[in-house]
């Protein structure tokens, strides 16, 4: 038979953890309302206190949770920097969690985290999806997304609208007499690649057409240099647009063993700009985007998600980003 815990009571009667906690240890500061609904979970899942759950601390953990893809790391090094600046100002220590495809399951990672009682979660991760948001919800753990467009009442995001700076890009080229776009697919950013598409297919939209230069990796192909290198024999556009400084390396790299001149003959943009790009040899254009401001921003909003009046919280705050020209376009 399983054993019930607290996280369930919590989780039955709506509350957070904190909230059973009090009415545990005999605590007046629970209104009348929600100390019932407490009192009637705990009876109705037969829940006996034990001396861990009666000496959980009333106070705030001040801990955050932080989730991020392990492969990332190279741009996520400044989104950490910027959220634990922030962090050590209001005096909150930060969980690392990393997600590795086919090693850490999203649900175990999940688990950790209600155990660990955290009092919030900050995620960047577009694998984690709404049915794993709903889980820390139902816990009420506040949330603050990084990167995705996402909120409710206990979710907030901070993001870049990358599907409208592809639209503006595209909208530049479609203008410039240039219809040959293509995205190429990553693996490991669905959701960001998704926005790319949008923002491509709005653009061609926009002036009548359709876009039809998705680059989807086959399977037979473990990275993205493998497959350019041979889809560029036979193939040429106008543009190519890659998602991750990875990507767009390989592609000039492809291209230039296929004997492509790189702007004259084919120009390439990535979207998330790092150190390499401007490394590279041509320069890639990229968009820069304020990786440290997203980290920090993020924690300052989950610092007031996690104040006791939370209505004129800004559920969703978009920064700007700007497109630096470099050599890999004209």
């Amino acid at each position: 038979m399983k054993r019930v815990t607290i996280y369930d009571v919590a989780n039955e009667a709506g509350v957070s953890l904190a909230t059973v906690s009090r009415v545990i240890n005999g605590s007046n500061v629970v209104k009348g309302g929600t100390k019932q609904k407490v009192e009637e979970a705990i009876e109705k899942l037969g829940y006996k206190p034990n001396a861990i759950a009666q000496g959980l601390a009333l106070q705030k953990t001040t801990t955050i949770a932080l989730v991020i893809p392990e492969a990332s790391f190279t741009y996520t090094g400044q989104i950490i920097n910027g959220l634990l600046d922030v962090a050590k100002i209001y005096k909150y220590n930060i969980m690392l969690h990393t997600t590795t495809e086919g090693i850490n399951e999203i649900n175990d990672i999940i688990e950790n985290i209600i155990k660990s009682r955290v009092d919030g979660v900050v995620i960047y991760n577009d694998k984690l999806m709404r049915e794993e948001l709903n889980t820390l919800t139902k816990y009420n753990v506040p949330i603050v997304i990084i990167g995705n467009k996402v909120s409710d009442s206990k979710i907030s995001s901070v993001y870049v609208d990358i599907e409208n700076a592809v639209y503006e890009l595209v909208m530049k080229y479609l203008e410039g007499g240039k219809r040959d776009i293509a995205i190429i697919q990553d693996r490991k950013n669905g959701y960001s690649i998704d926005q790319m598409i949008n923002g491509a297919k709005k653009a061609y939209a926009t002036k009548g057409l359709e876009f039809n230069g998705y680059l989807e990796i086959p399977g037979q192909y473990r990275t993205s240099y493998d497959f350019m290198k041979d889809y560029l024999q036979d193939h040429k556009h106008d543009l190519i647009i890659a998602n991750r400084d990875s990507q767009a390396i390989a592609v000039v790299n492809a291209a230039k063993e296929n004997g492509i001149d790189i702007p004259k003959e084919m120009e390439i943009v990535c979207v998330i700009d790092t150190k390499y790009n401007s490394m590279m040899r041509p320069q890639i254009s990229s968009f820069a985007i304020p990786s440290y401001d997203l980290g920090a921003v993020s924690m300052r909003v989950m610092t007031k998600m996690l104040q006791e009046n939370t209505d004129d919280i800004d559920k969703e705050i978009e920064l700007s980003y700007l497109f630096t020209p470099r050599q890999s376009t004209l």
